[in-house]
């Protein structure tokens, strides 16, 4: 598994695999336990960290924390679900909690959505990320050799039996948009979306459906990577994640149901968003959705 973190040896405290609250999951050498604080994963302060720091961290929690199998060591520690408020006490203490996740080297990947949950989708997200790093770590191409193909550039068959990217956590949402529109619940079965890096700042992916003719579903998901990597791009780890939780959203839609954003309005978005294209890494590839 991939991370840049720093002194995770000297400072961070192994999760014991016979402890009293197992692992939600094993998979590819790494143990993933639920809801751990802080405090469970640091030994002591950090030179740097003032008290009033850590005490308030060490009470912040993660909801997943990936660890190696054998040394129990944490590898990376995951929060899913809706961002604080801007200016609130649960941004303030989560600014204390990415301080002394800094100074002692932890891992952190950050998703925010207001849909995802981690004990809904936590398991998925995780394993598919534990994967996503096995591959990456197969190494690189020999010379003279073709570069591997991308962990989410695979082709396989897909659940409905198409040929597609098999590790798309986005499919299944893609063929339940299928089924929907099949089922005259939705008036176009295209799941689109979108995706940009901000310039010192998340990943962000959007993704929609339109459900009635100028009425669409849509989800927007930020993807932050500190001191870690998965191998894939975090922007269109971003829109999978969104395409993800508009499936999720598919499940149970009912045509006549609030929660719709104008088409109009969306796209009134993604212009202003466009606009911003010099603060984004890599610019802003999408202009062919501005129209209307």
């Amino acid at each position: 598994m991939t991370s840049t973190g720093g002194d995770d040896g000297f400072r961070l405290r192994a999760l014991p695999a016979d402890g009293g609250r197992p692992p939600l999951l094993t998979r590819g050498g790494h143990l993933v336990y639920a809801a751990r604080r802080l405090g469970e994963l640091v030994h002591r302060r950090p030179p740097g960290i003032t008290g009033h720091q850590w005490n308030t961290a060490i009470r912040e929690g993660y909801d997943l924390v990936v660890c190696a199998t054998g040394s129990g060591t944490p590898r990376v520690a995951v929060e899913i679900g809706p961002p604080p408020p801007a200016g609130s006490a649960g941004q303030r203490a989560g600014r204390m909690k990415d301080a002394v996740a800094g100074a002692v080297g932890l891992p952190v990947l950050r998703i925010g959505s207001p849909t995802l949950r981690a004990d809904e989708h936590g398991r998925r997200i995780v394993a598919y990320v534990i994967d996503a790093c096995d591959y990456a770590a197969g190494g690189e191409a020999e010379p003279g050799e073709a570069p591997p193909v991308g962990f989410r550039d695979i082709l396989g068959r897909l659940p409905d039996g198409r040929i597609g990217h098999v590790n798309d956590l986005g499919a299944l949402a893609r063929a339940a948009a299928v089924e929907a529109y099949v089922s005259r619940r939705l008036v176009d079965p295209i799941v689109r979306g979108l995706h940009v890096r901000w310039r010192g700042g998340p990943a962000e992916g959007w993704s929609w459906v339109e459900v009635r003719p100028g009425a669409c579903l849509v989800e927007r998901v930020t993807v932050h990577e500190h001191r870690f990597s998965c191998g894939v791009a975090p922007d269109r780890l971003a829109e999978d994640l969104a395409t993800m939780a508009v499936g999720g959203r598919l499940s149970g839609l009912d045509t006549g149901a609030s929660g719709l954003v104008p088409r109009r309005e969306l796209i009134e978005d993604i212009r202003r968003l466009a606009a911003r294209r010099d603060e984004m890494v890599n610019g802003f590839a999408f202009d062919h959705l501005c129209v209307d």
